[in-house]
């Protein structure tokens, strides 16, 4: 079901944020927006990756950390996950920069994120 995950820090400075972890060896492996004030980037660090996300509002513990999952299909992910009482913050949706994504909580309200790559084929929508 899952095919890939990384951690989400959020951050009200991105560029500060992401200097230290250039301190650490990591490589922007993506950014967004490709050109203009930057919101989110993906890094290599090791042999694993993490995202910083810049959010004025991250000020709280809670708010700072989320997970991004990698399905097959984010509907049918979101429908399972509904019918066993899972928390649906927003439903699937296609982004600007192609991927579908929705928002969950975890039973102890952390934010998980459900996003299918833009390369997949195209699947029916529920």
């Amino acid at each position: 079901m899952i095919d890939e995950a990384f951690p989400i820090l959020s951050t009200p400075d991105l560029v500060r944020a992401l200097g230290f972890y250039e301190l650490l060896g990591a490589e922007v492996a993506y950014r967004f927006p490709e050109d203009g004030a930057l919101e989110f980037v993906n890094l290599r660090l090791g042999g694993g990756s993490i995202g910083l996300a810049r959010s004025p509002e991250a000020s709280a513990a809670s708010d700072r950390f989320a997970l991004w999952c990698y399905t097959d299909s984010c509907d049918e992910t979101v429908a399972r996950l509904r019918a066993e009482g899972v928390t649906v913050v927003e439903e699937a949706a296609d982004q600007p920069w192609g991927e579908r994504v929705a928002q969950v909580r975890d039973h102890d309200g952390n934010t998980v994120y459900l996003g299918e790559r833009a390369d997949q084929p195209a699947k029916p929508r529920t």
